[in-house]
């Protein structure tokens, strides 16, 4: 469920309180959730996965962002959520909107734009949506 990005970051579909066991397993020192409260009846509540993630030792970020876009503050939260010792798992409805902030933010840090989508593409992800924002951030940093 867990698609590996790079070697320290991962993206997923919506996650459980169950698969906080498998994020620590992995190594995971920070979750990231980056699905708004109440999207859809069958999501697992963003406090009870930060609960049992203080609770198996995993800190634990919510960067919400909806359908309507991303706005330069969460590229910026993304990007200081990324900055951390070991491996994040950033998750959302299908993990979509994690691997664009996360191309975002590793665009506004300098990333070649090409290596971003290469590596998005390695975890079945698409960029092509964000790809001029990408360029732009990039050619910026």
């Amino acid at each position: 469920m867990f698609r590996q990005i790079t070697d320290t970051v991962f993206a997923s579909p919506q996650i459980g309180v169950e698969d906080v066991a498998e994020a620590k397993a992995l190594g995971i020192v920070r979750i990231i959730n980056n699905r708004p409260e109440g999207e859809s009846d069958d999501q697992t509540p963003g406090d009870e996965i930060a609960a049992a993630a203080r609770e198996a030792g995993i800190d634990y970020v919510a960067i919400p962002v909806t359908h309507s876009g991303f706005s330069q503050t969460q590229v910026d939260a993304m990007e200081q959520a990324l900055a951390v010792e070991g491996p994040v798992l950033a998750y959302c409805r299908s993990g979509t909107r994690s691997t664009l902030l996360w191309a975002l933010a590793r665009a506004k840090a300098g990333d070649s734009p090409s290596v971003i989508a290469s590596k998005a593409a390695g975890a079945g992800y698409d960029v092509t949506p964000i790809r001029q924002l990408i360029e732009m951030l990039s050619a910026r940093g």
